[in-house]
């Protein structure tokens, strides 16, 4: 008896082990153009009977040297190729679960009610259309930084503003810049722009002034077992891409 006891409570104990397993929540670093998306998306997720996501968004970069040092985290999604690239050479996604999700437009915004007229070409003095910073993401590091350097040299906008640029820590925190009106003029992604109440688009970037705004997600070396089902639900279900449309976000051809 005492025999089938211990049996059965080891039974039991593997069970309740396994179920507290699976109860554990998808940890995502994100991007901070998605939080919003995301936020909503995690809801819905835990809607349909799963834990509520571990969110955390930031730069780009500043995630991926974080998961690079070991963070505890499931599935990453980036802004621009190369921080995923980064960790990718680096044994530190599951390449197989790396998929391009979704795209997006850039912009040059400024405070609400302060708009200037902005012509999007080689020509047009945007240095002298405007006094004070500019504010973006930092370039060289940050995703919405490149991309806007590389659209002010496209334009032949970069050396004459290159002295007024403000480099932040990730595009949402130029966003605030601007709402603030501490910076006249800032360039972040569209789907930042659509959210503000504080900021109007002045003008959008050609997309041939810049290499194509592309997010990719995947799960993480060592990721949880809901990770895969998480990337999944992200990436095919009618629900969560209704929600990143609805945020301004285009889904990326293959």
């Amino acid at each position: 008896m005492a025999r089938l006891n211990y049996g059965l409570c080891m039974l039991c104990l593997l069970a309740l082990s396994t179920a507290v397993a699976a109860e554990q929540p998808v940890r995502v670093f994100a991007a901070a153009s998605l939080t919003n998306a995301l936020n909503d998306i995690g809801a819905q997720w835990q809607r349909a009977g799963h834990p509520k996501p571990s969110l955390a968004y930031g730069s780009s970069s500043t995630l991926a040297k974080q998961v690079e040092a070991g963070a505890p985290v499931d599935v990453f999604a980036s802004a621009d190729l190369a921080w995923m690239d980064y960790l990718d050479q680096r044994g530190w996604i599951q390449a197989s679960t790396r998929e391009n999700v979704l795209g997006n437009d850039l912009v040059l915004i400024a405070p609400k009610g302060r708009t200037f007229p902005v012509k999007m070409q080689v020509g047009f003095d945007l240095a002298s259309a405007f006094d004070g910073k500019l504010c973006t993401g930092e370039p060289g590091v940050v995703p919405v930084g490149n991309y806007a350097k590389q659209s002010l040299e496209s334009l032949g906008w970069w050396t004459p503003l290159q002295g007024r640029i403000v480099g932040t820590d990730d595009v949402r925190t130029a966003l605030a810049f601007v709402e603030r009106g501490e910076c006249p003029v800032g360039i972040v992604y569209a789907t930042d722009a659509k959210i503000s109440d504080k900021a109007d688009v002045l003008a959008i970037f050609p997309e041939s002034s810049h290499k194509p705004i592309v997010y990719p997600f995947a799960v993480v070396k060592n990721a949880g077992p809901e990770s895969r089902a998480f990337l999944r639900y992200l990436e095919t279900s009618p629900a969560a891409q209704a929600i990143f449309v609805r945020y301004g976000f285009t889904r990326v051809k293959h």
